[in-house]
């Protein structure tokens, strides 16, 4: 028999991690791509992606509910009504996907905003124990006024930062790619 058909196993890992990260990176650059093209069209299909997994996961919880042997009576009341909850959220959700995908974004907003000031008051808590005080008082002020922007205008918000994850996926696709292509140089050289 000949070796011809033999892959050096160093050559067919570069080779694997070449296609792998050229993939993501095309995948990711895609991505973008539409997110920046079509912002609140692919923030749709986030929105119903979500609706799906709450049906299904609706779907699973009230199953454990319904034919659990394991549990107690009560926790597979719970598991019932909860998945109950989940398959109305779900249904609900696709009876209007737009108006939806506009709530979605609203309550995204407004979680980030809390968060961010929530971080801007920690930060100012914690004053007396760092040693860059004017960094960390500059950034709790950032944080404090980006948070309670945010909270002006949650939905609008929410569709920023996705614009922004867009645009970061673009880049990242595209240095993936990059870096796909450097990859299989390293055993060149």
């Amino acid at each position: 028999m000949s070796d011809r058909n033999t892959v050096d196993p160093i050559t067919g890992a570069v080779s694997t991690v070449r296609t792998a990260l050229g993939i993501g990176g095309v995948l990711l650059t895609l991505f973008g791509v539409a997110v920046l093209w079509r912002p609140g069209a692919t923030f749709a299909v986030l929105f119903a992606l979500v609706a799906a997994y709450a049906v299904l996961q609706g779907l699973v919880l009230l199953g454990i509910g319904i034919f659990s042997q394991v549990q107690s009576g009560w926790a597979r009341v719970g598991d019932a009504l909860l998945g109950l909850l989940f398959i109305v959220a779900g249904v609900l959700a696709f009876t209007n996907i737009e108006a939806g995908t506009e709530a979605f974004a609203i309550v995204i907003g407004i979680m980030v905003g809390i968060a961010w000031i929530f971080e801007g008051v920690l930060s100012l808590t914690l004053i007396g124990s760092t040693g860059v005080k004017a960094w960390t008082i500059l950034f709790a002020i950032l944080s404090i006024i980006a948070g309670v922007l945010m909270l002006s205008l949650p939905g609008l918000g929410g569709l920023a930062l996705w614009v922004w994850g867009g645009a970061l996926a673009l880049v990242l696709g595209i240095v993936q790619i990059v870096r796909a292509f450097q990859v299989g140089r390293v055993l060149k050289d």
